[in-house]
């Protein structure tokens, strides 16, 4: 069979066919690090053969159940970053949102949120993360963005440790409320890494998301000939890159909220949870709040008075916003009785959002400079 027949055969697509449900459980986020045969651990870590592995993930990717398939990086290490809450007029909201998605490949995820009252924080609606690569301004660049999309203001909130990174929403669908690991998250640091040009070389052809008809044997072949470099190389390269601590996992991506072609969801809640907890306690609380399963992210990141004081946020995923507020609730009593204190916290919902990887590469936002009519010198830090 054809890679061209897949979505229209009898191959199933839907994310709860019980074999599907295997792969995706490991193929969303448990491929960690880089990998010379990803499919091949897929297939090892699933228990489903290798053929039924591509077959699957190939049909679930044309038929647009998988949103992309890709090696994704640690981009913390590779550019400056920051959560960024943006403060914009309703009349401005969406086509701020617009212009943010479609325009700027900076900023990555793009969401509309809102708080179930009028709480500190509540006047900022629209959340992106973004990433400015190496020698250019964060600030720069959200002073443009503030003038072109018209925001009355902006706060950005640079991660300063990391506890959590992985969504794994198959995989954590059933979670009862405060299931946990037994062992406090491990703390993941920012520290930016400087690369060699044969090493953006093999980054730059690593990170292209792949087409259903690349997912076959020899993922990586026409990846090194990209680059221009052997197979060998390239693999040498990329575990290079993977000691460095810039890789993330490969991945198959769901799409978070929107209905499905097959009419599921596969969540329907997005939560960024926040917490105050006392200075000198970021760490440990934000090994607390990763320790549990519900938890895609944690970070230890300083919202400053705008959003009472808090320091510790996170994220999670589900269908049930009873449910979301049930495991939260079980954080903050596992906190209290760890003995850290909260004096603030909230849960920011998810409305409207789309999804895409930052542009981490420098000549990337030069030549964005350039088709927004800036001089890349002036927006160099």
């Amino acid at each position: 069979m054809t890679v061209s027949n897949l979505a229209s055969s009898d191959v199933p697509i839907a994310i709860d066919d019980p074999v599907n449900a295997k792969i995706l459980a490991v193929s969303e986020d448990r491929i960690q690090g880089f990998q010379a045969d990803p499919l091949g651990e897929i297939s090892k870590l699933s228990g489903v053969e290798l053929p039924l592995v591509r077959t699957r993930i190939t049909a679930m990717l044309q038929a647009g159940i998988i949103r992309r398939v890709r090696q994704t990086l640690l981009a913390t290490n590779l550019a400056q970053g920051a959560l960024v809450a943006w403060q914009i007029g309703p009349e401005n909201l969406n086509a701020a949102f617009d212009f943010m998605f479609g325009q700027d490949p900076f900023s990555g995820h793009v969401v509309i949120r809102s708080t179930d009252g009028a709480t500190t924080g509540s006047k900022y609606r629209l959340w992106t993360t973004l990433k400015v690569p190496q020698g250019f301004s964060l600030e720069k660049h959200c002073q443009y963005l503030q003038r072109r999309v018209g925001a009355q203001s902006f706060k950005l909130m640079p991660a300063k440790k990391l506890f959590t990174l992985g969504v794994g929403h198959v995989r954590r669908r059933g979670l009862n409320p405060g299931s946990k690991s037994e062992e406090p998250a491990d703390v993941l640091d920012v520290s930016i890494v400087h690369l060699t040009d044969l090493q953006w070389q093999v980054l730059t052809a690593l990170k292209r998301e792949f087409t259903p008809e690349e997912l076959q044997a020899n993922l990586w072949l026409p990846r090194a000939r990209q680059a221009g470099i052997s197979l060998e190389e390239f693999l040498r390269v990329a575990h290079q890159l993977h000691e460095m601590g810039v890789i993330g996992r490969f991945s198959t991506f769901l799409e978070h909220v929107k209905t499905l072609p097959t009419g599921e969801k596969v969540t329907q809640y997005n939560a960024l949870f926040h917490w105050a907890v006392p200075a000198g306690r970021e760490i440990d609380a934000g090994r607390e709040v990763g320790r549990f399963h519900i938890m895609t992210h944690a970070y230890w990141r300083e919202g400053g008075a705008e959003f009472g004081g808090v320091n510790i946020m996170g994220v999670a995923h589900g269908r049930d916003k009873d449910v979301l507020l049930a495991h939260k609730a079980a954080i903050d009593a596992h906190l209290a009785g760890a003995g850290i204190g909260i004096s603030y916290t909230n849960v920011f919902w998810g409305g409207r959002s789309e999804i895409k990887p930052s542009e981490i590469a420098p000549q990337a936002y030069r030549d964005w400079c350039g088709s927004m009519s800036l001089d890349p010198q002036a927006m160099r830090a």
